[in-house]
């Protein structure tokens, strides 16, 4: 992992330096866009709506609209506000943890002790852990003043990003008001339903199962050949995204080389009855839930033999 931000916790006057890291990543498959007819890559254009020219961003500003007037934001105007001068995660009080609402949570962030000394660390780490009790704090980070939480997970601190409180819409529906009466005996059947299903959490007993089948669909149009040229599909491109576009492809590709060689040169292994199956070694058509997202193309081969005649209609050979 790579640090994306320096400072450190102050409260009263300790100070612990630490080191900010993204605790979550995105897993999606990213995707691009193509024309279906030759599957050209299609790009959205920074066109200006005045001139009709494509713009740099280096000539790009930002600007607010109220609806009748905008007002022009520099990038130097934007400089002179006093975000991101501050390097501190600034502790403000100590709440009891059950006080916070999960609505609230945002990003979540690692923070390693950035000294060689890590009393400090482990100090605040502990006390935090024994009193059971998170940490409000203001820091400001990528030109945003945020409000954050503190808290223990495991060996490390870890600091959450929370959402202000104008930003948590209330729910005020109507229909709420409405008196509603449920019967003991519902109450019973409900709880034992809910009894039926209880269990202890365990994350790694789920998966992304959409993002396995994309996965294996992809992996199958490449093992069967039914893939268009890099090159063609994404054509000529300015240098400076030619590169990235590059990258990307071939980072992709050398993650399906790698999962082959890790899977013994075969596909994913699923059960025989699973929805999730995409091709079999005869290259046939992905079963029906990987079809509903992605129909897959009969060969040829496959509509003359959907096609062929009974055998009882040919005609005799004929004899010598």
């Amino acid at each position: 992992m790579r640090a994306i931000w320096k400072g450190a916790i102050t409260f009263g006057l300790v100070n612990v330096p630490v080191k900010l890291y993204s605790a979550t990543e995105d897993h999606d498959i990213s995707l691009h866009q193509v024309h279906d007819k030759d599957g050209g890559r299609i790009r959205y254009q920074r066109k200006c709506e005045i001139c009709g020219k494509v713009v740099n961003y280096e000539n790009i500003d930002k600007a607010y609209d109220d609806g009748d007037r905008t007002v022009v934001l520099t990038d130097e105007d934007l400089a002179a506000l006093p975000v991101e001068r501050s390097r501190e995660i600034d502790v403000v009080e100590f709440v009891p943890s059950d006080q916070l609402d999960p609505i609230m949570f945002d990003r979540s962030y690692y923070l390693e002790p950035d000294s060689k000394s890590l009393k400090a660390y482990a100090l605040l780490r502990q006390t935090l852990e024994d009193t059971d009790r998170t940490a409000i704090v203001n820091f400001s980070l990528r030109q945003k003043t945020r409000l954050g939480a503190l808290r223990v997970r495991g060996d490390v601190l870890m600091l959450q990003s929370l959402l202000w409180n104008d930003e948590v819409r209330q729910a005020a529906f109507p229909s709420l008001d409405e008196q509603v009466k449920v019967s003991d005996k519902e109450l019973q059947m409900s709880a034992a339903l809910v009894d039926s299903f209880a269990s202890d959490f365990d994350p790694s007993q789920f998966t992304d199962e959409y993002q396995v089948e994309l996965k294996q669909l992809i992996e199958a149009k490449l093992e069967k050949g039914d893939a268009l040229s890099t090159e063609e599909t994404f054509g000529e491109t300015p240098e400076r995204e030619g590169g990235e576009v590059l990258d990307l492809m071939e980072a992709l590709r050398r993650s399906v080389d790698k999962n082959r060689v890790d899977k013994g040169k075969k596909t994913t292994a699923v059960p025989d009855d699973a929805d999730t199956d995409v091709a079999d070694s005869k290259g046939e058509a992905p079963s029906r839930s990987t079809r509903s997202r992605a129909p897959a193309k009969k060969t040829p081969a496959a509509k003359k033999t959907t096609g062929a005649k009974p055998t009882s209609t040919r005609k005799p050979k004929k004899t010598a």
